[in-house]
């Protein structure tokens, strides 16, 4: 089986207090200690176990909470242990989720010897970004995200920003993109939408509708076409035409499994996906369990066959191919279960395919052309 890892090396654990956070609470998993660190033994056994497997890529993705609570130290035992346990000529990569607040220079200077990729999360302008993303104690974070921002800039080091597009800035597709693209200058972007629904299908107040997620895709692709279809990587538009030109899905909602990764939290306890860190869903724990033991369960397996039991409608659907139903976690309420439920932004799904697509398409060809003109030696 081929998979890639998430790791919460803090757990929940952070220094910001967002208001739309969906993984605070599941610090609740671990009552025991207030704080909560991975440790060596668990560290060096999952790095250890995991490059004994199989993989044309040894993908290893910390994330939080906020990752950059382990400190630089944590990161270079990490690059030190991947050197000692990795089989000659293994192709490993290394990404971080952070919200940059912790960001200095030794970590930046780190992470590009390092080729880490790191993700800053940014949700666009002071205004719109400080709305939600503010420290215990009230105060926005944007001016720490610039800063952080800034030692990965001047250090060389890679980066992309990730934005959460909720209640908070939907209604400004354009501004967010404009201020992503030309006053930070970011070149690779990606829109995650902010759906958190209770078992009745009942959305939380900061989460956005159908319409606004359409309607921000919508403004954002025009926007995007018109001039940077070269120069920016949106990530769902090159799912789509990656899609188109290989046949290949190289992201989660996109296929029709979702066992797609593994999450280990700071424990070493193994579950099956960022949204279901639930007890229910535990597959074992890296100290006592291998990656094979997990992947075979059953428990695995039942979440993996979700993704596939969509909605009748999806089965007519033209777009479908492209959504596979959508996540299943934006699926609940709307019938007898999530597995069963068409997803929440459905509509607005079927409004950006129909507004994008054909242009999608015609990018497309435009790559399989190129390839065809460079033939099979990239020449």
């Amino acid at each position: 089986m081929q998979f890639s890892l998430l790791i919460k090396p803090a757990s929940a654990d952070c220094n910001l207090r967002c208001g739309y956070c969906f993984y605070l609470g599941r610090s609740e998993l671990y009552p025991q200690t207030a704080v909560h660190r991975m440790s060596e033994e668990v560290l060096e056994r999952l790095v250890k176990t995991y490059l004994a497997t199989p993989q044309p890529v040894y993908a290893f993705v910390w994330q939080g909470g906020e990752p950059l609570l382990m400190g630089s130290p944590f990161y270079e035992r990490v690059t030190d242990l991947q050197m000692a346990y990795a089989r000659r000529g293994a192709d490993i990569s290394n990404a971080i989720q952070t919200n940059g607040m912790l960001l200095t220079d030794r970590l930046a200077r780190q992470f590009r010897a390092c080729r880490f990729l790191t993700g800053v999360s940014l949700d666009g302008p002071e205004r719109l970004h400080d709305a939600a993303r503010r420290d215990s104690g009230g105060h926005g974070s944007h001016q720490s995200v610039l800063e952080g921002l800034e030692c990965l800039k001047k250090n060389r080091a890679e980066y992309n920003v990730l934005t959460l597009v909720s209640r908070h800035n939907a209604a400004f597709p354009v501004e967010v993109y404009d201020y992503l693209v030309n006053d930070i200058g970011a070149k690779f972007l990606q829109f995650i939408e902010c759906v958190e629904l209770d078992g009745q299908g009942r959305a939380a107040p900061y989460c956005i509708t159908a319409d606004e997620w359409g309607s921000f895709l919508c403004a954002v692709f025009d926007r995007w076409y018109e001039n940077d279809t070269r120069t920016i990587s949106v990530r769902l538009f090159d799912t789509i035409i990656a899609k188109l030109v290989t046949g290949r899905d190289i992201c989660c909602t996109a296929g029709l499994d979702c066992r797609q990764y593994f999450v280990v939290e700071h424990n070493g306890d193994v579950y099956p996906c960022d949204f279901h860190v639930l007890p229910e869903l535990k597959l074992g724990n890296v100290l006592t369990h291998t990656w094979e033991e997990m992947a075979a369960s059953e428990t695995f397996k039942a979440f993996g066959a979700r993704k596939c039991q969509t909605h009748a409608a999806c089965g007519a659907c033209p777009y479908f191919t492209f959504c596979a139903g959508d996540c299943p976690k934006n699926r609940v309420g709307h019938s007898s279960g999530p597995a069963a439920a068409l997803s929440y932004l459905c509509a607005g799904w079927k409004r950006f395919y129909a507004h994008a697509l054909p242009r999608l398409e015609e990018l497309a060809q435009t790559v399989r052309n190129e390839q065809t003109t460079r033939g099979p030696s990239g020449h």
